[in-house]
């Protein structure tokens, strides 16, 4: 299995997580309440994850994957990212959420403001 940070897409990482735990995509689907060829083919990268919280944390907790553990968290994030979304705990974070266009603006290569710049570390920092 990769490391978690090399993963990429939601599929990968649901695929593989499936596999280290010897789960069948029929044991899996059973246990999950999905469908075989749907989660086959996000596996295989032909369709996006669920958009359904619910839904996702079903899926990680069909697989074993402890809640609040480091793999639980990228599940949830590639499956938000996946549809281009920021994960929903992190949209929580009202101070995040306005660091956001210091951060897009940052990525874009536009110089934010010294102290845009400091609160955006801060926040980064205090995680």
């Amino acid at each position: 299995m990769k490391a978690w940070e090399e993963y990429q897409r939601f599929g990968d990482l649901l695929k593989d997580i499936r596999k280290e735990g010897r789960i069948t995509l029929r044991d899996f689907c059973q246990a999950a309440g999905a469908d075989p060829g749907n989660i086959s083919k996000m596996e295989r990268g032909l369709t996006a994850p669920p958009k359904s919280q619910t839904v996702i944390e079903r899926y990680a907790k069909a697989l074993g994957v402890e809640e609040g553990s480091e793999p639980w968290n990228l599940f949830l994030d590639l499956a938000a990212t996946g549809h281009g979304q920021i994960p929903p705990d992190l949209m929580e974070d009202e101070q995040l959420v306005k660091m956001l266009p210091v951060f897009f603006r940052t990525l874009r290569g536009t110089k934010p403001t010294e102290e845009e710049l400091r609160a955006l570390a801060d926040k980064i920092r205090k995680g």
